[in-house]
């Protein structure tokens, strides 16, 4: 299962900074000027599961292959680019093509560095690309909504229960709502998702800080934090200046150790990538053997058909049962034989619903 998260912010917030960190390259051009990020730079990165290490070693696998998460650095919107003002078209676009938009959030102070408005104020940014997505997507639904009035005219009941969800979601883009706020019923899903809209994605605030605030954050994080909770969105502080030291540390030991200095207890990276996880309800799953132990992403509430299309979709179509181990009975009980032996091995149907965490071997018939 792929998944990809936009780095989305206003120009000089420390977007592409972060990005290179994280994805630990020079891919995406930083430099003091708004626009320097052109094309969206794409990476992929590695997402650090210790079960993994300790399945491995029960197992005696020759390699550990972690699933992944993908960033899209996408370069600084400014006010009017859904207008088209910057390179707003295009940006949009890139943010259109996303899983969910990482926000940063500049939460320091640097006279060295300009910002676009002249002053510190993430509230007042945050609030700025919000609008800006939220009106290209009430211009996207005006055309839509128009179109589909015609064709609705006929009574088709379908025609007629999409253009209520447009209606309904136009309504609170114009009450300067984003459209992910809108209640959406279940048989209404697949409708909502069709439209595309940049401000139905959720949204992970990143506060980017000096390196003395990592630790415990600022006035500004602090009314993010607040901002966040109200909004049902997720929110970290970080400092990109760490995590750009970070990338450039050869061991893990010594990461760790230079974290430890700063009294923080876990990389910038590893924050996020478990805030996004949650965000978009993920969770992982493990295969394990002799030649690897592998990690998979599938949407929480998975069932066992569906874990198993994620490794190939012919599993999923010949599903037949899915022999599954709790974490910690595989741990404890030293592996799948003696699972096996405990009773700790589970034989589930195609009802079951995947946990995270299990170590799942398919069976299966094509």
């Amino acid at each position: 299962m792929s998944v990809n998260c936009g780095i989305v912010g206003l120009p000089n917030v420390g977007k592409s900074t972060l990005f290179n960190a994280l994805t630990a390259t020079a891919a995406a051009q930083a430099a003091n000027f708004p626009f320097c990020t052109i094309e969206p730079n794409v990476g992929r990165v590695a997402v650090p599961d210790q079960r993994q290490v300790q399945i491995a070693r029960v197992v005696g696998s020759a390699n550990i292959i972690p699933t992944q998460l993908e960033f899209v650095d996408i370069a600084g919107l400014v006010k009017g680019a859904s207008k088209g003002e910057g390179l707003g078209n295009k940006f949009l676009a890139n943010i259109r093509e996303t899983d969910a938009i990482l926000h940063v959030l500049r939460c320091f102070e640097n006279d060295d560095i300009t910002h676009v408005d002249g002053a510190v104020d993430p509230l007042r940014d945050a609030k700025t690309v919000e609008t800006e997505l939220m009106l290209a997507d009430l211009e996207s639904l005006e055309k839509q909504v128009d179109n589909l009035s015609r064709k609705a005219k006929s009574g088709d009941k379908t025609l007629v229960a999409q253009l209520n969800l447009m209606n309904r979601v136009k309504m609170a883009l114009e009450a300067g709502e984003p459209a992910r706020t809108v209640q959406v019923d279940k048989d209404e899903q697949k409708a909502f998702q069709m439209l595309q809209l940049l401000s139905s994605k959720p949204v992970l605030y990143v506060c980017n800080v000096n390196e003395e605030d990592a630790a415990g954050g600022n006035d500004w994080t602090a009314k993010v934090a607040e901002m966040a909770a109200e909004q049902g969105a997720e929110v970290v502080t970080i400092s990109a200046a760490i995590e750009s030291e970070i990338a450039q540390m050869d061991s893990q030991e010594e990461k760790e150790e230079f974290l430890s200095s700063l009294g923080l207890e876990e990389s910038g990276l590893d924050k996020i990538i478990k805030s996004a996880y949650k965000l978009l309800k993920l969770q992982t799953y493990f295969t394990a053997g002799p030649k690897e132990t592998r990690a998979w992403t599938i949407p929480v509430g998975a069932s066992a058909p569906e874990a198993a299309g994620v490794i190939h979709t012919d599993f999923q179509k010949g599903f037949i049962r899915a022999e599954t181990i709790a974490f910690e009975d595989y741990v404890a009980c030293n592996g799948e034989v003696g699972a096996k032996e405990a009773g700790k091995m589970r034989s589930e149907g195609k009802d079951y619903l995947v946990k995270d965490g299990d170590i799942i071997l398919f069976r299966f018939n094509v």
